[in-house]
């Protein structure tokens, strides 16, 4: 076995996004369908590692800035939302989240039945449902235990782990095929690369070069640092109680009371320019770092049920995209770009859906209120309604007597 350090990590990481980058340029099909560079790196490599492993020869990484990354990223959603911008978009966060409820109804749905007519415990439907794919891995951790505690459902903590992980390669695999065929076979309209003198904000073209210099760097860093910081003491005293929330939450919550707060008062304008370059930075390391550690060999203790209930999730996912959320947000090219985003927090995480919308954005051209609604949705939103939907379900009758 071979164990690297966080020296290690770091540089294995920025060679998996060169390696991506790398990909994507050369490789006509991952180009064509959009995939995003930190997918197509890491991916190629944990399934070397996993072929590796066929040796008996396995690779560890230190994954500890693994979390750092997430929430800086998160602390940067937070810092490029000001409340002018959010106000705009109300009706439009308002009608996506109704989508994305939905598709936590459906996911959980699917699970049970499916679950029921392979002859399984409901339990593992649902846990293979919004637990895992909308919920992630942390919340999949969360709730895992409770249903081995309180239900008695065996290894349901490795169940929702390996679930999860599934849900985080498919994610960023479909977003862009589905906004592809959204824009290429439905003619959607608004996807012209012309007419487009607007310089693109925030998270919607990284690669635009933006220009810094040593001390707005620190100022900037400053504010990442604060987010992170109060965001994590927030954390902490909410823990516990009702209104507990995850760590990625108060931190972007932290980031918006800033961005919103300093400028109120006229003692500062954040460098939005600036905050998506450390943002991107953020994002595409973390990435990296998630999808390369990923441990493949896990999906393997799968069975067969749960491979079939899975995949028809992804199914269900990318239709659903398709044919609703395409369709509620509009049938343009703001919704093919949201929809991508869906698929991506929709089976994986919120990371993912940026991913996903920056692979879709850099070819076609930028989409403002693709990148100001899915970041507010699949950061706060989800997770509390996400909650609701579980519970509602876990008073269901074969629920409530087990």
């Amino acid at each position: 076995m071979f164990q690297l350090d966080f020296y290690g990590t770091l540089v294995a990481a920025s060679l998996v996004l060169l390696l991506g980058r790398g990909l994507v340029t050369r490789v006509g099909f991952l180009r064509a369908y959009n995939i995003p560079e930190p997918v197509a790196g890491g991916l190629m490599v944990a399934l070397v590692l996993l072929f590796l492993r066929l040796f008996e020869i396995e690779v560890r990484f230190d994954t500890s800035l693994q979390i750092p990354l997430m929430l800086a990223f998160f602390a940067t959603i937070g810092l490029s939302a000001d409340f002018a911008s959010l106000k705009k978009g109300g009706r439009v966060v308002g009608v996506f989240l109704l989508a994305v409820t939905g598709l936590l109804v459906v996911q959980n749905a699917m699970g049970i039945g499916l679950a029921t007519a392979l002859g399984l415990d409901p339990l593992m439907g649902l846990l293979t449902g919004s637990v895992t794919l909308a919920g992630g891995h942390g919340t999949g951790a969360a709730w895992g235990a409770t249903f081995s505690e309180k239900y008695g459902l065996a290894s349901a903590s490795e169940l929702a782990m390996a679930s999860a992980t599934f849900g985080l390669v498919l994610g960023g695999l479909i977003g862009g095929p589905v906004a592809r065929l959204l824009i290429k076979r439905t003619q959607v309209p608004g996807c012209s690369n012309q007419d487009k003198p607007r310089l693109p904000k925030g998270f919607e073209q990284p690669n635009k070069e933006r220009s810094i210099t040593p001390f707005s760097f620190i100022e900037t860093l400053a504010l990442i640092a604060v987010s992170l910081m109060v965001g994590n003491l927030m954390n902490g005293a909410l823990r516990e109680t009702a209104f507990e929330l995850p760590t990625f939450v108060c931190v972007l919550f932290v980031g918006v009371l800033l961005r919103n707060g300093l400028s109120a008062l006229g003692l500062y304008q954040v460098f939005e320019r600036e905050v998506s370059v450390l943002g991107n930075v953020s994002l595409s390391l973390f990435l990296a770092i998630a999808l390369m550690s990923l441990k493949l060999w896990d999906l393997a203790a799968l069975a067969l049920p749960f491979f079939i209930i899975l995949a028809a999730q992804t199914l269900v996912m990318a239709l659903f995209a398709i044919f609703v959320t395409f369709r509620v947000m509009g049938s343009n090219y703001d919704a093919a770009v949201l929809a991508a985003g869906h698929c991506g927090f929709g089976l994986g995480a919120t990371p993912t859906a940026i991913a996903n919308m920056q692979a879709v954005t850099q070819r076609y051209g930028p989409s403002q209120i693709a990148f100001l609604v899915v970041p507010m949705v699949g950061a706060f939103f989800i997770d509390i309604i996400n909650v609701i939907v579980i519970k509602l379900y876990l008073i269901l009758p074969f629920f409530a007597a087990a």
